[in-house]
This record gives structure tokens, sequence and C-alpha cells, in this order.
């Protein structure tokens, strides 16, 4: 299945168990597209919805998604990605 993988930075939104840290979570999540598989995330952690996208289901702008080794475009969510690829999602930083 599918995996999507949380840095810290968002990870820690998560509820986690009890004796678990917080860090990198793989999280087995369906979808043919990286749009599907955001969906999926956020129907299980509806929490991470806003600290991801905004009101419009844009991918907020301090948010940085990785398929397996290549940044993806924010635009071209809707592009199928293959089974077995990584979904990273990390928080980018700003300023100067």
């Amino acid at each position: 299945m599918p995996t999507v993988v949380l840095a810290p930075s968002l990870a820690r939104w998560l509820t986690a168990a009890p004796g678990e840290s917080v860090g990198d979570r793989r999280l087995a999540v369906p979808g043919r597209t990286v749009r599907e598989r955001l969906a999926a995330l956020f129907e299980r952690h509806p929490s991470l919805r806003g600290y991801v996208v905004d009101e419009a289901g844009a991918v907020r702008h301090h948010v940085v998604l990785y398929l397996n080794d290549a940044a993806i475009d924010k635009s071209a969510i809707d592009e199928p990605v293959p089974d077995d690829a990584e979904l990273f999602l990390f928080q980018a930083l700003s300023g100067g």
C-alpha cells in the first residue's frame, strides 16, 4: 500500500500512542494520486488538514511535498503516482 511519511514538525499534530515518540511517521494510505492520498490521510487524521492545505484545498505555501526523492509541483497533485512510491510531507522554512 502507498506510504505517506510525515516529518516530525507535522507528525507532532497526530495523537501519539502511549510510549510513542514524535518523529517521522510512516502511514499506509490508499490513493492513485497525491490528492487522493492526502484525502485519505485527512480522513484518518483530520487535524492535519489545516496545516497541509488551505480552505480551497490547495497545498499551503510552507508545505513541501516529495514523491520518493523528487519534489512535487503543487499544481500537479492530480498526476498518478506508483503504488510503491513514498509521499513525504515537510513544513518548509522561510525567512532571512
